[in-house]
């Protein structure tokens, strides 16, 4: 990865700092180091700021540029009151992006024949999840496109059906908890195991976890409520696939590298025709958004991006990448107000326009 010191975006001088919505990593792909740097260095300049005009203590950053690490940054702190700088290795709470690292590995399970994305989910387990026939219709494919029917959480009553499986499109965690039971059943391993073992250690996302880690309680960061009130980070004890995710901005970017660079079946990266179904829409949401498989899809000016939000309330998260550009930026906030100023540093780093940051769904 190129390293950018500080001394050569100074010697660039104010005359760096220019509009961003003319320059960025879409526009500079193929330009020079330089010019990549100035993008660094014009959002070292308003990151800062865009935070402070929100209330948003702390972030980290993580931008990707042809296909490797090229930016990692954090500002800000990690609990409004004791001031310990949020850094690199800061622990945030990525919430729902969970579930995209989460639909990755049932991908390579598809590819080594371990489940299919079509057969109903209740031929994997010894007895139905509810008593409704309609459970025979939920699939692996349908929970990963968010198409199940299910609600997005059912709390403590059994899950119901809002809708008829495959008909539309309805955000559910619940789905992915489903398809979570049927992982565990087929792999014999509890989720957070099985994921150590076949991207997270291999990948070297050696902080990451499903579950709270004692190493945590040094380098975790607080959330902050909407008047920037801290609280501490909730410690899950079991993984859960469609949120509990720990991480850093540049561990999650290398999820997003590997969405970029295809592997074989007996490697720990999905292969170039797993990687386009991923990539492939299954379920329209707008014009220019549809769902694929784990991943929210948009078609912009610039090219197709993949993205996703994440909303733990008061962390909020967001990335999106293109595979096709080997451009993306991975964005950790340990504030409620977190998704206000992501629109703006994705223009500013990656350029284009982003139909994604309309989805009705995002809570700014």
């Amino acid at each position: 990865m190129p390293q950018i010191s500080r001394r050569q975006l100074l010697k660039q001088g104010t005359t760096a700092f220019i509009s961003l919505s003319s320059i960025s990593l879409i526009n500079l792909i193929a330009d020079s180091l330089s010019a990549a740097e100035t993008v660094i260095s014009n959002l070292e300049n308003q990151i800062p700021k865009l935070m402070r005009n929100s209330g948003i203590p702390g972030i980290s950053l993580a931008i990707i540029r042809n296909g490797e690490l090229f930016w990692n940054q954090s500002f800000g702190v990690k609990h409004k009151y004791f001031k310990k700088p949020v850094t690199d290795e800061t622990i945030f709470a990525a919430a729902s992006l969970t579930k995209p690292l989460f639909a990755y590995a049932v991908l390579k399970m598809v590819e080594r024949g371990e489940i299919d994305l079509d057969k109903p989910l209740t031929e994997y387990t010894d007895k139905p999840l509810i008593a409704d026939s309609r459970i025979k219709l939920v699939t692996a494919r349908r929970v990963l496109s968010h198409t199940t029917g299910f609600p997005n959480w059912s709390g403590s009553k059994p899950v119901w059906f809002q809708n008829n499986p495959g008909t539309k499109f309805g955000y559910s965690g619940e789905g992915f908890l489903y398809l979570q039971n049927v992982v565990e059943k087929i792999t014999e391993k509890p989720l957070e195991a099985y994921l150590q073992q076949q991207i997270l250690k291999p990948w070297g996302m050696n902080r990451s976890s499903l579950i709270w880690q004692p190493e945590y309680a040094e380098i975790a960061s607080y959330g902050h409520n909407r008047q920037g009130k801290p609280k501490s980070m909730s410690k899950p004890k079991a993984a859960v696939s469609a949120g509990s995710l720990r991480t850093t901005a540049a561990e999650y970017a290398q999820f997003a590298i590997a969405m970029m660079q295809p592997g074989t079946i007996d490697s720990n990266k999905l292969t170039e025709t797993s990687l386009q179904q991923m990539l492939t829409p299954q379920i329209k949401l707008s014009y220019s958004l549809d769902w694929g498989l784990g991943w929210g899809l948009e078609r912009t000016n610039k090219g197709n991006f993949f993205w996703h939000w994440g909303d733990l309330v008061t962390f909020k998260s967001f990335i999106v990448a293109s595979k096709d550009l080997k451009t993306g930026i991975v964005i950790l906030t340990n504030s409620q107000n977190g998704l206000k100023i992501c629109e703006k540093i994705v223009n500013q780093a990656i350029g284009g326009k982003h139909p994604a940051f309309k989805y009705w769904m995002i809570d700014y």
